[in-house]
């Protein structure tokens, strides 16, 4: 699927010049359609085109993962000083304020509404044009399975970063709406969430040929995930058995296999977003997470790294780095310890014939880095930091398994037994053994499903959204995350300001649209 998408989406930046949708919810009227419907979607080729180019803005969320640990207590921003990705920064230090825009908040906004813009592309000429709507071809319907996962997928990445947002489905923006957007409540969206993933599931296959296509389980994850966000306890328990009890995932037996190039759509993974270097980018102008590949990985590596030719990591920019107080919440025997927190300090005193030299990080240094997405050499072409190929894992079976095990204990019939379960087959897969077997019930087990879900993925973009759906985000983040001379910025959390992030300022100022509390 990498390839196929690499070599489609390349072709397709040359064919979407033409009919290019509706850039972010600013609308352009430099983006208005050359080519409107009633001259597209002849073919069958054209429908699968289309449904290709509503995939490629999940390659320019990169950056999600990123904030869901650095706004946590998982990791910093690190980097070279103060002003080094000065978003980023901003998100660490709870220094974000609505009157200046932050840039990977407003890409991240910019690129989940264009893949809405995409997706409603396929809609739309359904809804306006159903006599043109007459090409039949085996999948079609599974197709647009697909486009109901991804707009389900793009709405959930901006109600739970921003909560209330501007919602539409079946149509584009058109140059009309410009100024005229409005904020929707947030449960408004999360159902027609439900209803688009409901639909994607009566339609979509168990297997997909090609790797990060959608599937029907994916579609199940997602919405007991969705379910789960809401307290919606007893429908994710029922949705989230169906990826269980289907046979076809298992837990990877070495942990640090999963992040691996060969662990790449391995037998865990339920979603995975694909990343290429097919076709190199070189476009730091036109956004550094606009290409194939994925740029955030660039973030995680060891400053100046250098070696000799068999040593396999490529150097980065010392940013992301893992925490100490995450370190130190792992079990001595988690194998998930080393496959997460890289002591770049003993791999060199360890591996001593690679003559490994490097830079200690300048800014916020804590000595460990983001092992699950350590640059590797090889990984990347052209531009180096722009094309890693690394794929995010997206939606594992481990969190499947740990999302299961919290809905079992908060149902409206709890099923102890099963929450355990499920619970310690990701604990026995990360000590080896059932000695750390967890017993637990009532309060006590959902704290330590909670907590294993920090240590399970951790580095995954999943921490900051955890504490806060589950209130937790005020006591576990209102400490200082690091005791650092250099991050004398940093400002407590407040909730409920820190629970979601400001709208970007340009759509308050185009729209009208209303800033988040406390900002």
């Amino acid at each position: 699927m990498k390839k196929y998408f690499g070599i489609l989406m390349f072709n397709l930046l040359i064919i979407l010049i033409g009919i290019h949708c509706a850039k972010w919810v600013t609308y352009d009227p430099h983006d208005e359609f050359k080519i409107t419907d009633l001259d597209y979607f002849k073919t069958e080729s054209d429908y699968r085109t289309a449904m290709v180019s509503a995939y490629t803005p999940l390659q320019w969320l990169n950056l999600v993962v990123v904030v869901g640990d650095i706004a946590a207590d998982n990791s910093v921003a690190g980097g070279e000083n103060a002003s080094d990705i000065v978003d980023l920064q901003q998100i660490d230090d709870h220094t974000i304020t609505g009157s200046v825009d932050n840039g990977v908040l407003s890409d991240i906004w910019q690129s989940a509404y264009e893949g809405i813009n995409r997706v409603n592309y396929l809609f739309q000429f359904k809804q306006t044009n159903p006599a043109g709507d007459n090409i039949d071809f085996t999948g079609k319907e599974a197709l647009y399975g697909e486009a109901y996962f991804l707009r389900a997928f793009y709405y959930f990445t901006l109600v739970k970063m921003w909560g209330d947002v501007p919602f539409f489905v079946d149509k584009r923006l058109a140059l009309e709406s410009s100024g005229k957007l409005t904020r929707t409540p947030k449960a408004e969206i999360y159902a027609q969430m439900e209803d688009d993933l409901l639909k994607a599931i009566e339609v979509l296959p168990t297997t997909q040929l090609q790797p990060g296509r959608v599937t029907k389980y994916a579609a199940q994850g997602l919405l007991g995930k969705i379910y789960t966000y809401q307290n919606k306890y007893t429908e994710a328990a029922a949705m989230l058995e169906n990826v269980i009890t289907s046979n076809r995932f298992s837990l990877v037996s070495n942990f640090g296999d999963i992040f691996l190039p060969t662990g790449e759509n391995g037998p865990e993974s339920v979603f995975e977003i694909q990343y290429s270097n097919l076709f190199p980018y070189y476009n730091w102008n036109g956004g550094q997470t606009k290409g194939q590949g994925n740029y955030a990985v660039q973030i995680c590596g060891v400053r100046n790294l250098s070696g000799s030719a068999d040593m396999p990591f490529a150097p980065g920019w010392s940013s992301n780095l893992v925490t100490q107080d995450l370190a130190n919440a792992y079990d001595a025997n988690d194998e998930r310890k080393n496959a997460t927190a890289f002591n770049i300090e003993d791999y060199k005193n360890a591996n001593p014939s690679f003559n490994i030299d490097y830079q200690v990080a300048p800014y916020k240094n804590t000595g460990l880095y983001n092992y699950k997405y350590l640059p590797r050499i090889g990984q990347t072409s052209g531009q180096p930091e722009l094309n890693y190929s690394n794929n995010y894992r997206t939606l594992r079976y481990a969190d499947i398994l740990l999302l299961a095990a919290e809905a079992n204990v908060k149902s409206s019939t709890p099923n102890v037994v099963k929450a355990q379960t499920y619970l310690n087959l990701v604990r026995r897969r990360a000590f080896n053994d059932n000695a750390h077997d967890i017993t637990l019930t009532g309060d006590a087990l959902f704290d330590a499903i909670i907590n294993e879900r920090r240590l399970e993925l951790a580095m995954e973009g999943e921490r900051f959204f955890d504490l806060v759906r589950t209130g937790k985000a005020a006591t576990t983040l209102s400490k200082l995350k690091v005791t650092l001379t250099d991050n004398a910025s940093f400002k407590p959390y407040q909730s409920p300001k820190n629970d979601l992030f400001p709208i970007p300022l340009r759509e308050i100022q185009i729209s009208g649209l209303s800033q988040n509390t406390g900002y």
